[in-house]
């Protein structure tokens, strides 16, 4: 669950979880390979388009010894910088051991010693885990990973289901969702505690934008809460392909579902229409447009483009960041705290959510 690139400071992450995604940051699936019951499990991704990964390639199954305090953000950082996948059996770390095995699949020929050293490095670890590859067998992706995506209900009345289920409750707000290249599946608890916190903050006719948007899931739940309308913006092409496709799994049109790709010309006044039909939007956003801005992303992000984030808000507008662990909650009040008033926290399962108002006499540059 964390990057823009060398326009945003230069950030290692992708922009929709690595900022992230990325990210991401390319996620592949929540599958364990190694064990039946993990505890930790990364994003489905590749069920968009096999052609983009062949779903019986071979990969590289990469063992990791990783300190236990820093389990949940390495194994995020990992699928930042190229993992497919990172998954953890607690019977794997000896009671009171203070390291643990993280399981990771990664493509063929990804430079895993990269990977595994630039993670660790956007986390602030001082040393490398150590690593050992094994190259394993052909498998069919795509089965894999539907296996193991299912049905979330996030809230009562509220629930992401794949798009190859039937939804448990034909009656409730349902978001058809099909995660492709992109994190936000909301099985995550920051990608709950954000659609939580929309369902709190859309009563009908708002601007929502998504910094961040990788599946397009809060873009998405936006506008079925009720917003008139909904951004969504990432660095990651593929992110946008799996946003749109999303959106038009829920019958959301592009009127009121828009769809922008950063680059680093973005400042530039102009959007381009690539060839794989991704708008790369290189004009300014408007700011002090949107009645809710929520970033996704990681920690590091957060805090360096806080003003970037926030510029979009009108003043006295909602701003909620998540993606961090509840032990940086004060790094981000901090940061925050210059640019939001009436902060407040929302926290599940060690990770958190941070709300607030923007500042009615803030100046945005």
């Amino acid at each position: 669950m964390y990057s823009l690139s060398n326009f945003f400071k230069h950030l290692p992450y992708r922009f929709s979880r690595c900022f992230t995604h990325p990210a991401p940051y390319t996620l592949l699936s929540n599958v364990n390979f190694t064990h039946p019951k993990p505890r930790y499990h990364s994003t489905p991704t590749s069920l968009l388009s096999p052609s983009i990964h062949s779903s019986n390639s071979p990969y590289l199954s990469v063992r990791i010894l990783c300190q236990r305090h820093a389990l949940d953000m390495f194994s995020e950082a990992l699928l930042c910088f190229g993992a497919y996948s990172a998954s953890v059996d607690e019977e794997d770390g000896c009671e009171g051991s203070y390291e643990i095995y993280i399981d990771s699949i990664f493509p063929e020929h990804e430079d895993v010693n990269a990977c595994i050293s630039q993670a660790a490095d956007s986390i602030g670890l001082k040393e490398i885990p150590t690593y050992e590859v094994k190259m394993g067998e052909h498998c069919d992706w795509i089965k894999e990973t539907q296996e193991s995506f299912h049905s979330v209900e996030v809230t009562e009345g509220l629930w992401i289901v794949p798009e190859w289920q039937t939804p448990p409750d034909v009656k409730a707000t349902n978001i058809i969702l099909n995660p492709g290249l992109a994190f936000g599946t909301g099985e995550h608890p920051t990608t709950k505690l954000c659609l939580m916190l929309l369902q709190d903050l859309i009563k009908g006719g708002e601007l929502f934008l998504d910094y961040g948007t990788g599946s397009g899931i809060l873009a998405i739940a936006a506008i079925k809460f009720g917003a008139a309308l909904s951004v969504g913006i990432d660095i990651d092409p593929q992110a946008i392909i799996s946003a749109r496709h999303n959106a038009v799994l829920n019958s959301i049109g592009q009127e009121v579902l828009k769809l922008h790709l950063f680059t680093e010309q973005t400042c530039l006044s102009s959007i381009k229409e690539r060839e794989d039909g991704v708008v790369e939007d290189q004009s300014s956003h408007e700011i002090n447009k949107y009645d809710v801005v929520i970033a996704n992303i990681l920690l590091n992000p957060l805090l360096d483009l806080a003003d970037h984030i926030v510029s979009y808000a009108k003043p006295g507008a909602t701003v909620g960041v998540s993606g961090i662990l509840s032990e940086q909650i004060p790094y981000i009040i901090d940061r925050y705290s210059q640019f939001l008033e009436d902060i407040s926290v929302l926290e599940m399962d060690d990770w958190a959510c941070v709300r607030g108002s923007k500042k009615i006499n803030l100046i945005d540059s």
